[in-house]
């Protein structure tokens, strides 16, 4: 939802809360660890459990368990977040991955795809929030034969698109 300040500038967009009745969970940006049941949220949303990454939030059926690798991508398709396990799945450090576009390390499986749709399609709308739930298949970007399910939906605050490899 956007509105327009007095000024005529816009103002922030807010982040849309699921559906009513979807249970959210919360989940560490970097190593996929859950704050316990009843664990209150600093208010700086950083991880008690590994000091890294920030607590999002997404729908529990979508949220990685901890060890599960996965990425944070933004509405421009530009990598927000590499967990630790998806820096060892893909061989690229966090830190040479944030901010640069998808492509740079993924690609779509296109061939095994089956129809699910454009990666970048899906990124987009789950970054919007915008849809459910797509399933693909992509492969790591300078690669032939390696072929990774994924799941792509929407997380945040703010609002971001989580990709998480099956």
């Amino acid at each position: 939802m956007s509105s327009t300040r007095s000024n005529g500038r816009p103002a922030l967009a807010l982040v849309q809360p699921l559906a009513p009745g979807v249970p959210e969970v919360r989940f560490c940006s970097h190593c996929g660890t859950r704050p316990r049941p009843g664990e209150a949220i600093s208010p700086t949303r950083v991880c008690a459990e590994c000091g890294l990454g920030l607590l999002l939030q997404s729908a529990e059926d979508v949220a990685p368990n901890p060890g599960d690798p996965f990425l944070v991508l933004d509405h421009t398709l530009s990598v927000c977040a590499v967990s630790a396990a998806a820096e060892r799945l893909l061989a690229t450090p966090e830190i040479e991955a944030v901010n640069v576009p998808i492509a740079s390390l993924l690609v779509a499986a296109d061939a095994d795809d089956n129809g699910g749709g454009s990666l970048a399609a899906a990124v987009i709308w789950a970054a919007r929030g915008d849809g459910g739930v797509t399933r693909t298949v992509v492969r790591p970007a300078n690669t032939f034969g390696v072929r990774l399910k994924a799941r792509i939906a929407g997380c945040g605050p703010p609002r971001a698109a989580l990709l998480v490899f099956e």
